[in-house]
């Protein structure tokens, strides 16, 4: 038989592997030395020029069908390792026929569980992992995607500024569809369920537990949490069609549980509308980066998170969703964006930049809205703003900055 190597990318240092050696006994001159987590399969972390591979041996057929799923979930944009490539044709040096290897990208600064339960987690830090194991879980099921083999061990998790991001590592026994079903979904809280619980007994039984945490709450814990997101992310909601400050209350209620949203689905009918938000969570800078195509406003990422989600209402509002996007944008920055931060008097322009004004009067307009029960125009809130709350501000461009020499550092880890 002859070494087949199907990979998304030329690498010949893949050639200089010891194919014809079972995976269990490469030498470790190939290896690198990261932690790995429980595995079905023999899994070694292996050097291959500048970069380290993650390689797995398993059945033809089950490498063939994992390599193309995660390269379905990449394209969805799903946080999951990076398939590299499937190695077919392995033979022994005696001339008997080896399983297939799937080669993935290892993920930098990521970890398995069991590594960052050694480093005696605190409590806390703890439940921000299951955080992560649930939001995960529920981004895989937005996309259609049955796991199947919900667990700990079959994810990663990388630091992500004082939280934690999950990272599906195996997908041989998931399943991709237009929709899953409640029936589907629930299938795989089962298993998370049952999954989560004995993984963390295990801990527990080598001392790496907290004492008092109970393996069997932990793992409904992620259940409840995933529960909770879901039905934020899909429950539909009705409102009278002048209470369309109610659309920027759900956004910001998705916000704070970590999402961003991507579209707005909005049907109306006789008595009102009624609202379905579908969200995606987007990588660092997309913000930014969008505004600045759509626009040409280039402002800090936050800035750009909440213009573009006024922009989205907007154009739910005029009911222009389908239009072409920068149209769109275009038209929102001349009749919303511009006349708003125009307005503001010369001599209080200092204050703050153009798009922190614009995000200050966004959230008075809310705050006004909610009090009175109803929308408020935005022209009123903007008068309201600059007579109450903008002359206030210190003026921004007059303040330099603080000595840094003389704030204490405070070490905190976890």
């Amino acid at each position: 038989m002859s070494l087949d190597i199907t990979t998304a990318r030329p690498e010949a240092a893949l050639l200089d592997l010891p194919w014809s050696t079972p995976l269990e006994d490469w030498p470790e001159s190939y290896l690198a030395a990261l932690p790995r987590g429980i595995s079905r399969h023999v899994v070694r972390f292996v050097k291959s020029g500048a970069r380290v591979l993650a390689v797995k041996e398993i059945k033809d057929d089950i490498a063939d069908r994992e390599y193309a799923m995660l390269r379905n979930l990449r394209r969805l944009d799903v946080p999951c390792v990076e398939p590299f490539g499937v190695v077919h044709g392995r033979t022994g040096l005696d001339g008997e026929p080896l399983d297939a290897c799937l080669i993935t990208r290892h993920l930098q600064f990521s970890l398995p569980y069991r590594a960052l339960y050694s480093q005696n987690l605190r409590p806390d830090t703890a439940i921000r992992l299951m955080d992560a194991l649930a939001l995960l879980l529920v981004r895989l099921h937005l996309e259609g995607f049955w796991w199947g083999d919900v667990s700990l061990s079959n994810t990663l998790f990388r630091r992500d500024a004082g939280a934690f991001a999950a990272y599906l590592v195996d997908a041989e026994t998931g399943e991709l569809h237009a929709k899953l079903s409640d029936g589907q979904r629930e299938h795989d809280l089962d298993i998370a369920r049952v999954n989560i619980a004995g993984e963390l007994m295990d801990l527990a039984a080598g001392g790496f537990l907290e004492e008092h945490a109970d393996p069997f709450e932990v793992s409904a814990s992620i259940i409840e949490r995933y529960h909770t997101l879901w039905e934020a992310l899909t429950g539909s909601e009705r409102f009278e069609g002048g209470d369309r400050w109610r659309v920027d209350e759900r956004i910001r209620r998705l916000n704070e549980l970590g999402f961003d949203v991507d579209e707005l689905s909005i049907a109306t009918d006789i008595g009102g509308a009624e609202i379905t938000i579908t969200p995606k969570v987007v990588d660092a800078g997309h913000h930014s980066r969008r505004l600045l195509r759509l626009t040409g406003l280039d402002v800090g990422e936050n800035q750009a998170r909440r213009l573009l989600n006024d922009l989205d209402a907007y154009a739910a509002a005029t009911d222009r969703q389908g239009e072409d996007e920068e149209i769109v944008a275009h038209d929102w920055l001349t009749h919303v964006y511009e006349p708003v931060t125009r307005a503001v008097p010369r001599e209080l322009r200092g204050r703050l930049e153009p798009a922190e004004i614009f995000h200050e009067v966004l959230e008075h307009r809310w705050y006004m809205s909610e009090r009175a029960g109803h929308d408020t125009p935005i022209d009123e809130a903007l008068r309201d703003y600059v007579a109450t709350v903008l002359p206030a501000k210190p003026e921004e461009k007059a303040i330099l900055g603080v000595d840094t020499e003389e704030m204490p550092v405070i070490s905190r880890l976890d």
